[in-house]
């Protein structure tokens, strides 16, 4: 043999080692709900079962409160993404947030179907369950495009939305995280199933802040642990795969509801200028730039969020206070 081929076997050798060494350390098993629930569900979290389907959610505040707040998360994320809204704002009204099937400790879908009318016809049935009548709903990413679906699907039942970082029209993104560009890639994808470093998921949440100095360890730890709940990796796949097209600006147009859209100016992944437009297409929505903030900016800065929030809900909930009829949960 010679001494040149003896050399590339050797090489050959220890660039295969080298992979299953990467392999191993970066190995990341499905956690069961069980080893889960102990660190991410402590109280006010609750569990419910909805139609077959496990639901992780928190309803906080006061029961009085004829206008409560849902809180519906974006794609791989959960409802701790909230926490600073919860807790703030449970101390006057009601909010409730979930882990929307796919996502956090609900797990997967218990039908396989990430389509928005499925999601939505779930999330009317859910209110109903927890005998919700009129409600304001807020939601971050796709958790946006699920409640602008569930206004336009039942509009007597909300009283106004808000958007944060939606982008219902067709997007672009310029700094698309390397996580979400592996998740598109054939057969990466698959061994996303078996493999996710840690790091992957650090630094997609750094491109998602505006100031990653704001990104706190647990945070990372939390969204790590929970992308690895048993099916969750396979639920993201498919949710990807289910995706609708983006909606039109006609569709937009239709009736709505009161809306605010609260939006990072150094959001990344869906610039400012997608928010510009998409306050266009809604006929009197309000946008509020939020400077130094990023995509996930009610997580990053709770308060600064807030800020822009809460005269907009003062508002909305007055107006809204109105003798209302009362919805209930049997059909009529």
């Amino acid at each position: 043999m010679s001494r040149l081929k003896e050399s590339a076997q050797k090489g050959l050798g220890l660039l295969l080692m080298l992979a299953a060494l990467a392999f191993a350390a970066a190995k990341a098993p499905d956690r069961s709900l069980e080893s889960l629930v102990t660190r991410w569900a402590p109280p006010p979290s609750d569990f419910i079962e909805l139609d077959g389907q496990l639901l992780h959610l928190r309803d906080d505040g006061p029961r009085s409160d004829t206008l409560p707040l849902v809180l519906l998360h974006g794609t791989g994320a959960s409802l701790h993404t909230w926490e600073g809204w919860a807790a703030a704002l449970s101390r006057s009204r009601r909010v409730i947030s979930l882990d929307l099937p796919g996502a956090g400790l609900s797990g997967a879908d218990a039908q396989d179907d990430y389509r928005p009318a499925h999601q939505v016809a779930q999330l009317g049935r859910l209110l109903d369950q927890l005998h919700l009548g009129r409600v304001l709903l807020a939601g971050q990413g796709r958790g946006g495009e699920l409640a602008w679906r569930l206004a336009q699907a039942q509009p007597a039942r909300v009283a106004g939305l808000v958007l944060v970082a939606s982008p219902l029209l067709a997007a672009s993104a310029p700094a698309r995280p390397l996580a979400l560009q592996l998740a598109d890639t054939p057969g990466l994808r698959q061994l996303g199933r078996w493999v996710l470093p840690r790091r992957l998921v650090e630094d997609a949440l750094v491109s998602l802040y505006g100031d990653p100095a704001r990104l706190r360890a647990d945070t990372v730890d939390r969204t790590y642990e929970l992308l690895l709940r048993e099916g969750n990796r396979v639920a993201l796949m498919h949710q990807q795969d289910q995706a609708p097209a983006p909606l039109t600006p006609a569709e937009l147009a239709a009736p709505h509801p009161p809306t605010l859209i609260l939006w990072g100016e150094q959001d990344r992944l869906t610039p400012p200028a997608e928010a510009q437009a998409l306050q266009r297409a809604l006929p009197g929505s309000e946008l509020r730039l939020l400077p130094g903030l990023g995509h996930l900016p009610q997580q990053e800065d709770p308060a600064a969020t807030l800020a822009a929030l809460q005269p907009w809900l003062a508002r909305i909930t007055r107006e809204a206070a109105g003798p209302q009829e009362s919805l209930t949960t049997t059909s009529r």
